[in-house]
């Protein structure tokens, strides 16, 4: 069952034991069954929380003390000293603010953000030259689909068409539907096609594992940064863990702009 819906469900079965224990409250009350309305506030919690996947599977964030943090991870502190790297980015090279996503193409809350939030940060802050937006990948283990896809979406860089093959991606998982839809490298291949890039090329760059070491370097410097589940994000060296919503980023994004 897709994430949100099975949360949703718990959260539905959970009430109806509160009510059960409200109407038990006119005849006498069990402390015993204290436990549920936390129940109930502990799933609330991640049914409106941001979710992230993580290497060890699906994690959601809350905020705790202000700040956006996954369950079960620190909150995070001071500035990560994270690089850009030589990855693919929009907006102006040279903007005051750099916001670099570490993501993974299979990931459904990866594609969350970039249907969500991306337009929003590219009308607002990318076409308008504030900031200067780097992705970088994360591909987690349980996701057959995400290291061909990264590698693909490199081949698609060396003929001018990343961010065109990275939009095609989500796209097409997104017209299956919600939740993580499962894909491999022939996928890769038949949507780098539709984008009309020069197949022989494409296949060449694809089946030569040419950006598996390209792929694997992000990997490794998004781990030493600090970053366990996708999408990751650092905003000149902040972290907004998970799925974020659009006020998240600005609300960052707008502080940095304002320093001297």
């Amino acid at each position: 069952m897709e994430e949100q819906k099975f949360l949703e469900k718990e959260v539905n079965h959970l009430e109806k034991q509160l009510e059960n224990i409200k109407d038990e409250t006119k005849t006498g009350f069990d402390k015993s069954k204290l436990f549920l309305p936390i129940s109930i506030l502990i799933a609330a919690v991640l049914i409106s929380s941001s979710l992230l996947y993580t290497r060890g599977g699906l994690r959601g964030t809350a905020n705790i003390g202000g700040q956006q943090q996954a369950l079960g991870q620190p909150v995070p502190g001071a500035k990560v000293n994270v690089s850009a790297d030589n990855d693919p980015f929009l907006g102006n090279e040279k903007a005051k603010v750099t916001v670099i996503e570490f993501s993974d193409f299979e990931c459904p809350f990866c594609r969350s953000m970039w249907r969500d939030t991306l337009p929003q940060l590219k009308k607002d802050y990318i076409d308008t030259g504030k900031i200067k937006f780097v992705y970088r990948d994360y591909p987690l283990d349980f996701h057959a689909g995400a290291k061909p896809a990264a590698e693909g979406a490199e081949c698609a860089r060396d003929q001018g068409k990343f961010w065109e093959m990275h939009d095609k991606i989500f796209q097409e998982q997104d017209k299956q539907g919600q939740g993580t839809i499962q894909f491999g490298k022939a996928d890769v291949v038949k949507w780098a096609g539709q984008l009309g890039l020069n197949m022989n090329q494409f296949n060449q760059c694809l089946d030569s594992g040419k950006y598996k070491a390209e792929v694997e370097k992000d990997l490794k410097d998004g781990s030493a940064a600090g970053v366990s589940g996708t999408p990751t994000t650092f905003i000149n060296g902040r972290s907004l863990v998970g799925a974020q919503p659009y006020t998240s980023f600005k609300t960052i994004i707008d502080e940095e702009l304002s320093k001297k």
